[in-house]
């Protein structure tokens, strides 16, 4: 059976035991690199990672990019939102439908 994993600083994953998503608190952008290797190896189908991590270790995460599995999703974190979750969603949708369909009415 696939699992989820969170992966991030520890004050941004630490609620997530209680809904029973694994969680993988990380220092720095080396264990989180070391961290997310291995997660992919196994059974997890679902990484989320805080978008701080992500930003740091984002050469890492591009090499799933193209694999079916696991899905890496950005989320925030405590210490701020870089919007790359929104980005990446933004892009994905639009490779999927060849337009861009979220409007910003700034």
């Amino acid at each position: 059976m696939s699992k989820i994993a969170v992966l991030g600083d520890r004050d941004s994953i630490y609620g997530f035991a209680t809904l029973g998503l694994d969680t993988f608190p990380v220092a720095n952008a080396e264990e989180g690199e070391r961290t997310l290797k291995e997660l992919a190896a196994t059974d997890y189908a679902v990484i989320y990672i805080t978008e701080s991590l992500q930003a740091e270790i984002y050469n890492e995460v591009l090499k799933y990019r193209e694999m079916r599995l696991p899905a890496i999703i950005p989320i925030p974190g405590v210490y701020g939102n870089t919007g790359q979750g929104m980005r990446d969603v933004k892009k994905l949708v639009e490779q999927a439908v060849g337009s861009d369909i979220i409007f910003n009415n700034d």
